[in-house]
């Protein structure tokens, strides 16, 4: 056990075995669990969606909630530790969880007949559901937006991953902040629009 626990890739796996497990498991209990078919294939695709969300999101929330309140407790010379080794990592698992959760958003939205009608706010059909979704995947976009060209490349400069002009590190370091915090903001009623969408309209 401890051979699969103190290796990620080998907890990674061990996750889609048990994952396949509970599809087996399913399937020899009710029948049920797995068909080729429409439905199973947009379950698929919104539990991949979940998955990416939860990355993209739980380490936003790890910066918000975290490491920008804690940096100034953090002794000068163990900073490094942050800038150089765990923001980097952190960073490359935001930016793509964001990317794999607006492209599986794209085509969970195209699988289920509301891509237009979401992204039209309900204007163009679909009623409260359509508007509902519709606001989640644009506050979403607009933060994906965020991350990509404002907060990571303003995070290079901060983190002196790219070279700047002198002095420019630290308000590099406040707008990838702010947009950050921005963010975070919008988070929250994403979260609320894409959750009601599926459970109360």
């Amino acid at each position: 056990m401890a051979g699969i626990l103190t290796d990620l890739k080998n907890t990674i796996i061990a996750g889609i075995v048990l994952v396949i497990v509970s599809v087996l498991i399913l399937m020899g209990a009710y029948g049920e669990g797995y068909s080729n078919t429409y439905e199973w294939w947009a379950f698929f695709v919104r539990w991949l969606h979940v998955l990416s969300g939860i990355m993209w999101i739980g380490i936003l929330w790890y910066f918000n909630f975290v490491q920008i309140p804690n940096m100034p407790n953090i002794p000068d010379e163990q900073k490094p530790a942050i800038s150089k080794v765990i923001a980097p990592a952190a960073l490359f698992w935001f930016r793509w969880g964001a990317a794999a959760t607006i492209a599986t958003g794209l085509i969970l939205g195209w699988l289920n007949g509301y891509l237009v009608e979401a992204y039209a706010l309900g204007f163009a059909g679909g009623g409260a559901k359509a508007t509902a979704i519709g606001i989640g995947m644009w506050l979403g976009t607009i933060m994906a937006f965020n991350v990509w060209f404002i907060i990571w490349p303003n995070q290079k400069i901060a983190l002196g991953i790219v070279q700047s002009e002198d002095g420019a590190a630290p308000k590099a370091a406040r707008t990838a902040m702010l947009f950050s915090r921005t963010n975070t903001m919008l988070s929250i009623p994403m979260l609320f629009t894409m959750v009601a969408a599926q459970n109360i309209y």
